[in-house]
């Protein structure tokens, strides 16, 4: 049997389709209908007055009327009744979201009818509420041998200001325990009931839509990669066994869902040559893409080459083979052999192939294309401001090398190209070529000028009406500047096997003076300044090390005006006279390629994330209070012995391969909490004094806190 309910034809009662087509019909009289909540078995709906009717079906089929009314002491605004389990003859429980800000959970049971179980309070009213059922299973719903005890109930309950609330309903008692709170966006939030590898699921519609599910003994709650939703509708069908109908500006789309447990997605865009460095532009947000291939030829190289090679085949051709071979070059100038019979060849070491190009990162169109002659290698890109020049006036400097060799590391020459922007950020103006002796490895802008590090020279520029005019340089750097990051008036000089060097320029010596620089050798990869004092530094090695200056060295470098002090005196290690403390060090494994400050969801906290070499996408959250970081030292402590790696090696040990693990806790192997078997996961969770619930809730907010 099965219930449909009709409000557009019976505005003011309930029509019950058989399956033999009978059809009843039930009136409301005078009141309307405000709310409806149902399921295989029952249903449940609200009068206008907040009056609650309740009808039940039974074995015969027929949908009955029960005399209990339950009247609320505020309107409805939503209800939700959970799945009938298997071998049940009802849900046992209603939850009613009331005008006055509360949630209440109301009692099926027939010993006491619509009487009130639990009552939660709410910050704001309750836009839409939805009961669903998970567990450490994937329950078969036409096996009812299949199901656990070990299932929860989870009562979802969606907010007017855009968050969602998700508590554990008790099945027996009907009590609201480990509320879970997470914000989705700036809109109420509407929520359906799916299904997704024969388990119950969640979509959750607001400014985005969220799909909460469970997986691997685990709850995600993930942004869909698709337009906002208006309303969903789970179904099943032959070509699509687990699907969603779902409606989105006025119209129907058909929705399947892949990839579960998958936190972050990707739409990948074919380029030409290996992506080296990009850029945003600040107002039109398009990409500029630094692209740089070695071993490969320029498009206008490829067509010299084909002509040469064309102009072989005529000649090495015989008499009686002239008509073939002129067809066979004509064919291969116009590029229609397939790459089976021609591929073409490499171009060998020390060939260089480079582009510039400017996308829309969300479509993908290419709107510009800047191509470089052959052997010019772009290694470095840059967009800033000059002073004295109009305020809304962007340059965009690329550092070029040319005839670059890797081993030993040399070039005939360097350039540094000047760009004028427009105010679209699509279309650029070459002003001049600027000649520089090495490779310019990392450009940086300054205070309305650019800093250039070119070779171990640190060097300041102006803007020019021919080229860039040199200002002042610094020859101290030991071996080659791969990185240049500035805040302020302080500058952070990474050298390619020394670690970062702080530099300071004074304005009245015109001088760039190093005050202090880090004890360990660091190969570095990547940098990320934190604060003023701070930097974040990843090596080749697979290191993630944050550098600190102590209060005292930014009173010492602003007490010496001359700046004579800090450039004479080599103090310490044969450095500078100060040094940057490590405040954190930690072993990620693979070799790091970017660091960034950042916030991954709307009003969430800031989180440095990082990006390596084989693709992992990871994120060092800090910790807000001593109670959280406490609880996560111990919980690691427990995981090292009761839950030790696979191959039998230290945990410690590997996260201390090459500096000593400080003040970084592993929440890769403490997430492996809920992998546990049940009995370690009551012992951990009993040495912590808590429940293993609460340990799980406590792994679940530090994640949600900052990330999806």
């Amino acid at each position: 049997m099965k219930i449909i309910l009709d409000f557009r034809y019976i505005p003011d009662g309930i029509r019950h389709i058989c399956a033999d087509k009978r059809v009843n019909e039930w009136k409301a009289g005078k009141k309307s209908i405000v709310k409806c909540a149902v399921n295989q078995r029952q249903v449940v709906i609200a009068l206008s007055g907040g009056e609650l009717v309740y009808f039940e079906m039974d074995h015969t089929g027929q949908l009955d009327e029960f005399k209990e009314r339950k009247r609320m002491n505020s309107d409805v605004l939503c209800m939700a009744l959970a799945n009938v389990p298997p071998g049940e003859q009802r849900s046992w429980f209603l939850a009613v979201g009331l005008a006055d800000g509360t949630v209440r959970i109301i009692s099926l049971d027939p010993s006491d009818r619509l009487a009130p179980r639990a009552m939660q309070p709410l910050p704001v009213c309750a836009e839409s509420l939805c009961i669903v059922e998970n567990g450490l299973y994937e329950r078969d719903p036409d096996n009812a041998a299949a199901a656990s005890t070990t299932s929860t109930l989870y009562l979802n309950i969606g907010l007017q200001n855009g968050t969602l609330l998700r508590t554990v309903l008790d099945p027996v008692t009907g009590d609201l325990t480990d509320t879970r709170t997470r914000y989705l966006g700036s809109r109420p939030v509407k929520l359906f009931r799916i299904r997704m590898q024969q388990s119950e699921a969640v979509l959750a519609m607001s400014s985005r839509s969220w799909l909460s599910y469970y997986y691997q003994n685990r709850f995600y709650l993930t942004p869909l990669s698709y337009e906002s939703l208006e309303y969903a509708s789970g179904f099943s069908s032959e070509q699509c066994p687990e699907g969603i109908v779902a409606i989105s500006t006025n119209t129907l789309r058909i929705l399947a869902l892949e990839k579960l447990g998958a936190v972050f997605n990707q739409v990948s865009f074919p380029l030409e040559y290996t992506p080296r460095k990009f850029l945003i532009h600040p107002e039109s947000s398009n990409l500029m893409i630094l692209e740089t291939e070695h071993n490969a030829y320029t498009e206008e190289t490829k067509k010299q080459r084909r002509l040469q090679m064309a102009e072989e085949m005529r000649e090495a051709a015989g008499e009686d083979e002239q008509e073939l071979a002129k067809e066979m070059a004509e064919a291969f100038l116009n590029e229609d052999l397939p790459e089976s019979i021609f591929s073409a060849p490499k171009a060998g070491h020390g060939m260089w192939a480079s582009t510039l190009r400017v996308m829309d990162p969300v479509q993908g169109t290419t709107y510009n294309l800047i191509r470089l002659e052959q052997n010019e290698a772009a290694m470095s890109l840059a967009l800033l401001k000059f002073h004295g020049q109009p305020e809304h006036q962007w340059f965009l400097i690329l550092g070029i090398a040319k005839d670059l060799q890797l081993i030993p590391r040399q070039c005939s020459m360097g350039y540094l190209d000047t760009y004028k922007v427009d105010t679209s950020g699509k279309e650029f103006e070459l002003i001049h070529r600027t000649l520089v002796d090495e490779v310019p490895n990392a450009l940086c802008g300054y205070n309305g000028r650019l800093l250039v590090g070119v070779g171990k020279m640190l060097r300041l520029y102006d803007l020019g009406k021919k080229k860039l005019l040199r200002k002042c340089e610094n020859k101290h750097i030991p071996n080659t500047i791969v990185n240049i990051q500035a805040i302020g008036k302080r500058i952070f000089v990474s050298d390619v096997q020394e670690s970062v060097f702080m530099v300071r320029y004074k304005r009245a010596e015109n001088q760039l003076i190093i005050f202090a620089d880090d004890t360990h050798p660091r190969w570095i990869t990547c940098t990320s300044v934190l604060d003023y004092d701070t930097i974040a530094t990843a090596d080749k090695f697979g290191n993630i090390a944050i550098l600190r200056l102590p209060s005292n060295v930014s009173d010492d470098v602003e007490e010496d005006p001359t700046g004579h002090k800090a450039l004479w005196d080599r103090g310490l290690l044969n450095g500078a006279s100060q040094k940057a403390d490590t405040i954190t060090a930690f072993h990620i494994g693979e070799t790091v390629t970017w660091l960034q400050k950042a916030t991954l969801i709307p009003g969430g906290h800031e989180s440095l994330i990082y990006t390596t070499l084989s693709g992992t996408v990871g994120a060092l959250v800090p910790f807000t209070s001593h109670e959280d970081h406490e609880f996560f030292q111990h919980l690691e402590m427990h995981m090292r012995s009761e839950n030790p790696p696979l191959c039998g090696r230290d945990h410690l040990s590997f996260r201390s391969y090459y500096f000593p693990v400080k003040n970084v806790i592993d929440g890769d192997m403490c997430e492996q909490y809920n992998s546990m078997e049940p009995t370690k996961q009551k012992f951990v969770a009993s040495e912590l004094d808590r429940t293993p619930a609460e340990v799980s809730k406590k792994l679940e907010d530090i994640r949600t806190r900052y990330a999806f």
